[in-house]
């Protein structure tokens, strides 16, 4: 998680994530309020999604591709009226093929969900989460403990119609260790929504009842304890560092509802940079652009 680091200190909005992660601001107007049971108690997401080869920036470090799984499950808990305390944990990891160059061949974190939310049509409006767990390679160790937190609020511009969304996070491993963000939501119509909000900014369609499209970008953050990063550069040789992964994504997803309570999720695109960042060492590796594909299951009961 299911938290971000320097491109995104200029565009975080951690939505209940995902992240940053399966839930999304897709949100809809309503003269009276919900049901008191409109609201999922449970959300359940697994993702798998693979980024083809391409080469590193540097020639030396060969070429490389990425495969990207996360799983989660979250228990909302009813405190008062709208009001929801969220516990869950989230695991993710990527794997790295390719050439051997030295740099990590995975990275992976074990980490808990706790939030407080404020839900509207099963989708928080506002949030406080804390995210503490392990961010690391190969050994848990103290050092890879983190506590990445984030928080946003949503609120009305333009009554049904327009919203905009405020919000803020940080985390130990992140560089800027605190970062902003903002975005806007605007309900075109009853079957089209501009969703302008980082890190996952994107134009819908409501096809049917049971069936979205999605014109979508993404831009995806995560920082773990390294354990000996050996490569060919002799500026990149460092034990137990800091490395700030992101990978930078555009493309088309379709998902169907008409399965419930389950929602079936496949997207494409391009993979538009992949980055290593050492930034505690003063050392970036970047990876040129490949297509990406993905398919991904949620569940909210």
């Amino acid at each position: 998680m299911k938290i971000s680091r320097y491109t995104l200190s200029i565009f975080l909005v951690l939505v209940v994530s995902s992240v940053f992660a399966g839930e999304e601001y897709n949100l809809q107007a309503s003269a009276s309020p919900p049901p008191k049971d409109e609201n999922a108690h449970d959300i359940f997401y697994a993702e798998s999604t693979y980024t083809f080869s391409s080469d590193f920036k540097e020639s030396r470090l060969g070429n490389g591709d990425s495969w990207y799984r996360d799983f989660q499950y979250d228990h909302r808990f009813p405190i008062t009226g709208k009001w929801y305390f969220r516990a869950g944990g989230e695991y993710e990891r990527y794997d790295f093929g390719g050439t051997d160059n030295g740099l990590p061949n995975h990275l992976q974190a074990a980490y808990a969900h706790l939030a407080l939310e404020y839900v509207v049509h099963d989708h928080a409006g506002l949030s406080l989460e804390l995210d503490p767990g392990f961010y690391f390679e190969n050994r848990v160790s103290e050092d890879a403990f983190d506590i990445p937190w984030k928080t946003f609020v949503t609120f009305p511009l333009k009554k049904d119609k327009i919203f905009a969304v405020i919000g803020l996070g940080g985390g130990l491993y992140q560089d800027p260790i605190v970062a902003p963000g903002g975005g806007i939501i605007w309900l075109i119509s009853d079957k089209v929504r501009l969703q302008a909000v980082f890190p996952k900014p994107a134009l819908v369609w409501d096809l049917t009842d049971d069936l979205e499209f999605r014109l979508m970008g993404e831009i995806s953050y995560d920082s773990f304890r390294t354990d000996d990063v050996i490569t060919p550069l002799g500026k990149l040789q460092v034990h137990n560092a800091v490395v700030q992964y992101h990978e930078d994504r555009v493309g088309a997803q379709l998902s169907f509802t008409g399965l419930k309570p389950f929602k079936i999720v496949a997207a494409g695109g391009y993979t538009v940079q992949r980055d290593f960042d050492f930034f505690r060492h003063g050392v970036a590796e970047k990876v040129d652009p490949a297509p990406f594909v993905r398919l991904a299951i949620e569940a909210r009961f």
